[in-house]
């Protein structure tokens, strides 16, 4: 049996810490290549790119693997076709400056931006492309297993903790730049954790607070700092009461005023489980930032969310995880597998049997049914991959439910247990 009554607890991470930095410029880079597709008439399907970033004190290195327009490209002394770096060092310098890096340590203007992108490897490509000519579909960009998840305990159905931890954050940030009051003398740098207790495996109420936050008044102190971001973090957390001996640790260490790269290294796909759920559901390892969708260690991810969170919204289970398995070079899954907790109303092993018929889950087909080949990524690199708004431009597509009445139907003519099933979707 589940348990019904814990605590649980989630972590976010801002824009500017040292490691969302270097995902936001990762995936700077992936906007870049698909914008320059588009703008060159580059078919987009062909877009590849594998970019890992590295910050430190006024210091950015930019590496990976990229299939790009030509438009990106220079000759070499030698003659020879390479990446042409300045259009890629740009792009990394507008995402430290909109995030707000204006410090002596780490500056949008200053920081030395190295661009060591290389073209493919032949090895890999092959792996993708020749899958296509063989099955029609193109190959997963490497093996792997992919986890979604869904959950009835937020109006985005998201785990709770992971949520409100990314909301607080978010106010803040979005206070920050627009200048408001005190919260105009945040920095860029901070983080939040959460605790809820759960009662009847529902959120109940917050026990535990934690945020740390960069601030550019030296003279600062954590008393100053809780008064200038309580309110906001009662702002984000809504509804959920926090308790009445809620423990609030507001910049428990004192003094914050060195932040981001210049107080600590960052890494490109170092905060997988910001990233996603929270700890509330399993992980496959893989990061996201900097990658094209034909690895699926994002676009399946993105998928399984997808698929998760229309299984909840059509009210098949209270909660949901999926997990999807790939190898290179083959287009179809390995492997379906689905829990759902215990709140299932359905059968796992009926809805897996219906939803490869619903969606192809090639990474072509991924790709097509979510719209990802788009310049979307920048804004998924911090705050959560999950749990956001769809919108216009395509951004965030996973997070639709316009799958709901397929399910449904698909269960209603599938099901065996003909009343019992049936009812229980309608």
């Amino acid at each position: 049996m589940a348990r019904s009554n814990y605590l649980f607890t989630s972590e976010s991470v801002s824009e500017g810490h040292p490691d969302k930095v270097c995902d936001r410029i990762s995936d700077e880079i992936v906007d870049l290549i698909y914008k320059e597709a588009r703008k060159t008439g580059t078919d987009p399907w062909s877009v590849r790119v594998a970019a890992e970033t590295l910050a430190t004190t006024n210091r950015v290195v930019i590496a990976g693997e990229v299939r790009v327009p030509p438009t990106l490209m220079k000759r070499d002394k030698h003659g020879n076709d390479v990446i042409n770096p300045s259009r890629f060092r740009s792009a990394a310098r507008r995402a430290i400056r909109d995030i707000g890096y204006e410090q002596d340590g780490f500056h949008w203007k200053k920081a030395r931006v190295d661009v060591l992108l290389h073209s493919q490897s032949a090895d890999i490509a092959q792996g993708v492309d020749n899958a296509a000519d063989q099955q029609g579909d193109e190959g997963a960009g490497d093996q792997g297993i992919m986890f979604g998840y869904a959950c009835n305990e937020t109006p985005d159905l998201m785990p709770a903790p992971i949520y409100y931890s990314h909301q607080i954050l978010r106010l803040l940030s979005e206070a920050r730049k627009k200048g408001e009051g005190d919260a105009a003398h945040l920095g860029p740098d901070s983080k939040s954790q959460v605790t809820v207790r759960y009662v009847d495996g529902q959120p109940h109420e917050v026990t535990q607070i934690v945020l740390s936050t960069q601030h550019l008044k030296d003279d600062w102190d954590s008393d100053k700092v809780r008064q200038v971001v309580e309110p906001y973090i009662r702002e984000a957390l809504g509804d959920l009461p926090v308790a009445d001996d809620c423990n609030w640790y507001i910049n428990p260490t004192g003094k914050f005023v060195i932040g981001g790269p210049d107080g600590d290294a960052g890494l490109t796909g170092r905060k997988i489980i910001v990233d996603t759920y929270g700890g509330a559901a399993p992980h496959g390892g893989g990061a996201f930032s900097g990658k094209d969708t034909t690895k699926v260690d994002r676009s399946a991810a993105y998928m399984a969310r997808y698929l998760a969170k229309n299984i909840v919204a059509a009210k098949l289970a209270e909660r949901c995880t999926i997990q999807l398995s790939y190898a290179i070079g083959v287009a179809q899954p390995l492997s379906i597998y689905l829990n759902f907790h215990e709140t299932g109303k359905v059968s796992e092993e009926m809805v897996e049997d219906i939803l490869p018929h619903l969606v192809d889950l090639s990474p072509t087909g991924i790709r097509r049914h979510l719209d990802l080949n788009r310049p979307i990524y920048a804004k998924t690199s911090a705050y959560g991959h999950f749990g956001r708004k769809s919108a216009r431009d395509g951004s965030f597509s996973w997070e639709k439910t316009d799958l709901v009445k397929a399910l449904k139907q698909a269960v209603r003519t599938k099901s065996t247990n003909g009343t019992r099933a049936a009812a229980a979707v309608v």
